[in-house]
């Protein structure tokens, strides 16, 4: 599986961008997506994290209530919807496809992932 974010940029506090991902392999369809993020300095960070169909959403503590994640199979997309950025959202953002396990905020369960895009929030 390939992986590749886009979307995005630097924004004004409150503002909102929308991340998008884009996969090729069979596997993408099959499996849990996530989005992380990574700080300078910092851990990487579990943000969302979507099953196949959808029906099993998890969130971070620190996102619940202002981002929104979603995927399209069709599309072979996963989504991250961001709204009222704050200054500390600032940080590379990364997409994933889940292996095995049910820790999806754990990134040892991620078997794919992709380069990251850079968001950057302004206060």
């Amino acid at each position: 599986v390939q992986l590749q974010a886009s979307g995005g940029g630097t924004v004004q506090a409150g503002n909102s961008l929308k991340l998008s991902c884009a996969a090729s392999g069979r596997a993408f369809s099959n499996n849990a997506a996530g989005w992380f993020r990574q700080a300078p300095g910092k851990a990487r960070e579990f943000v969302a994290a979507i099953s196949w169909k959808g029906g099993r959403i998890y969130y971070g503590d620190s996102v619940k209530g202002r981002f929104t994640i979603s995927r399209d199979n069709a599309k072979n997309a996963v989504y991250l919807q961001m709204n009222d950025l704050k200054p500390e959202d600032t940080a590379v953002y990364l997409c994933a496809v889940h292996g095995v396990g049910d820790n999806w905020y754990m990134e040892s369960e991620y078997d794919y992932w992709g380069p990251g895009t850079l968001v950057t929030v302004s206060s």
